[in-house]
């Protein structure tokens, strides 16, 4: 894997995390809670839970999509 290479110039966000991992804990906890929350102050027949979106923005999250980048500029990026 040592000549193992990129074939097109595209990369994450530089500066940010590999995953979205703290991002997708927060959005958790907050669904938990505010199901929880649903949950004790409503009947059980008449339970509406949360949508994701109430409670999450995707395009807040920590890694934002990918971009595409100079090889010349910056070749260290084409090593995997």
């Amino acid at each position: 894997m040592s000549r193992s290479v990129r074939k097109t110039p595209i990369s994450t966000h530089y500066g940010v995390r590999n995953t979205e991992k703290w991002s997708k804990q927060e959005w958790h906890r907050k669904m938990r809670s505010k199901s929880k929350i649903i949950l004790r102050h409503t009947e059980a027949d008449s339970v509406l839970l949360p949508h994701m979106r109430e409670v999450s923005n995707v395009w807040a999250m920590a890694k934002d999509g990918k971009m595409r980048f100079d090889p010349v500029e910056w070749p260290k990026g084409m090593r995997k």
